[in-house]
């Protein structure tokens, strides 16, 4: 794999927390939907912060089982129940990320929905990552 890199147009005011777009060449890696789910497919909290923890935590651990780690990540869409608990919780939230992630920052949207489908599931997160090619 290569390292993915950053892709920002050059006239655009660069974003904060996330990258605009990002390349990388390698076996690609598709991550479902995680939420805040333990080992044994229990939700470890109500709090939201601790929910986005959870789900960021278990992407991380779909990218290492395939041989992956943080920085092969290239793209995360995370949903959430409710954006203001998000804006709410973002000091938490950034805390959780550097936590996992350090400074790594893939290509990312947020999208609110309505509900997701464990009832109390306030997030799920899903990403793409870019991994070395199998020999």
């Amino acid at each position: 794999m290569t390292t993915p890199r950053v892709v920002q147009p050059p006239e655009w005011t660069a974003p904060r927390g996330y990258s605009n777009g990002m390349a990388a060449r390698g076996e690609l890696l598709a991550i479902a939907g995680q939420i805040a789910w333990d080992a044994q497919q229990r939700i470890v909290s109500d709090d939201f912060a601790e929910q986005f923890h959870q789900c960021l935590a278990n992407v991380l651990q779909v990218v290492r089982a395939a041989g992956g780690d943080a920085s092969a990540l290239v793209s995360l869409t995370v949903f959430v129940t409710d954006k203001r608990r998000y804006l709410a919780a973002t000091k938490a939230l950034g805390e959780s990320w550097r936590a996992l992630l350090g400074r790594h920052y893939p290509a990312m949207a947020l999208v609110e929905v309505s509900a997701l489908v464990e009832d109390r599931a306030q997030v799920e997160i899903q990403g793409l990552a870019v991994l070395p090619e199998s020999p």
